[in-house]
């Protein structure tokens, strides 16, 4: 029976109006399915008119302007809800899902669930649980000493896997899920013993550690920037009094 890395593996990516998981919308989304290595993907995309300005900044990364998104993106209530189903989908037979860096794509989609649907992703999730992989996670575990930054156009120089088109949430998402096969393969040695599911649970422990060493950089810099050791989704804030 051939290792979770070399079976069927999902991935989920998105491209957003900004970083801040409680405020900021998603204006592209894509879901990638690749039932078999080296497997021609299957590829759903959304494209969002997020109801509010997207700034210069992010259209400069993605390439998504107003302009484009309301000539051609749909309205988001619907968006989430398909995504979350996609999802659920994958969820139900037990396909791994790679999402790089999970606590800001998960969490934003969680909140725009609950913005436009009033449901958690949790809910579309109530028959079963996501198994998430997270390549940025994975390799700062395993690599733990290796200098240098751990994007994803980084992990994908490392690993030598093409990202043809860095953000594209589709592209970004194949890159993804050819970086945690690569992974895999690596470190076949401390992986291949490990169901998904016992990973994602790893995984959970693991970024709590790294978010605990990175708060402890911060604070001997001099930084008051917190870290949320929360994986793969974050908590939601308490409501203002």
């Amino acid at each position: 029976m051939p290792c979770w890395f070399e079976g069927p593996l999902a991935a989920f990516d998105t491209e957003t109006t900004g970083v801040d998981v409680e405020q900021d919308r998603i204006v592209s989304a894509a879901l990638v399915v690749q039932r078999v290595p080296g497997g021609v993907p299957e590829v759903m995309r959304w494209l969002v008119s997020p109801g509010v300005p997207v700034p210069e900044a992010a259209s400069a990364i993605h390439g998504l302007t107003d302009d484009h998104l309301q000539r051609h993106g749909r309205w988001p209530a619907p968006v989430m809800e398909e995504v979350a189903r996609a999802l659920a989908e994958q969820s139900l037979r037990g396909t791994p899902l790679v999402v790089m860096n999970a606590p800001f794509d998960l969490t934003l989609l969680d909140r725009e669930l609950k913005r436009h649907r009033n449901r958690s992703l949790a809910a579309y999730l109530s028959t079963s649980s996501l198994c998430v992989l997270d390549p940025r996670v994975l390799d700062k575990h395993l690599d733990r000493y290796r200098k240098g930054r751990r994007t994803l156009a980084d992990l994908c120089a490392h690993y030598a896997v093409d990202l043809l088109d860095a953000h594209d949430a589709a592209a970004d998402a194949v890159a993804a899920l050819e970086v945690v096969r690569a992974v895999g393969r690596r470190f076949a040695a401390r992986l291949e013993g490990l169901s998904p599911a016992e990973l994602h649970t790893r995984q959970a422990v693991w970024y709590a550690a790294q978010a605990r060493g990175l708060q402890a950089w911060f604070a001997r810099n001099g930084s008051d920037e917190t870290c949320d050791p929360a994986w793969p989704l974050r908590p939601e804030l308490p409501a203002a009094a």
